[in-house]
């Protein structure tokens, strides 16, 4: 499995759309910067057949160390983002072979 960077997203959209890759690289920007500001203030984002992201609230926990697993750490509460697939991406995914 490889890992696909912003930069080579940017190159893949603007091969497909014939695009420069400086404008691209302006339109994800813009966009990955605006659904930050949306989460931050609590927004929920929702994209059709791609998925949803929210913001939800872990609850404060105990966990382990696992060097000194006798030794509890006490984990705060936090807000987290939560990312749900939509229907399309989820079939898609499943469809797909697995792979080891």
């Amino acid at each position: 499995m490889s890992t696909v960077t912003k930069k080579k997203l940017i190159h893949l959209i603007s091969q497909k759309r014939g695009l420069h890759p400086t404008d691209v690289r302006n339109i994800i920007q813009t966009f990955l910067d605006t659904m930050t500001d949306c989460l931050s203030e609590g927004e929920r984002l929702e994209f059709r057949d791609f998925g949803v992201f929210e913001v939800v609230k872990r609850k404060q926990k105990i966990g382990r160390n696992p060097k000194n697993a006798s030794v509890p750490i006490v984990i705060p509460e936090r807000r987290a983002v939560k990312f749900t697939p939509g229907k399309k991406m989820r079939e898609m995914i499943e469809n797909q072979p697995a792979t080891t």
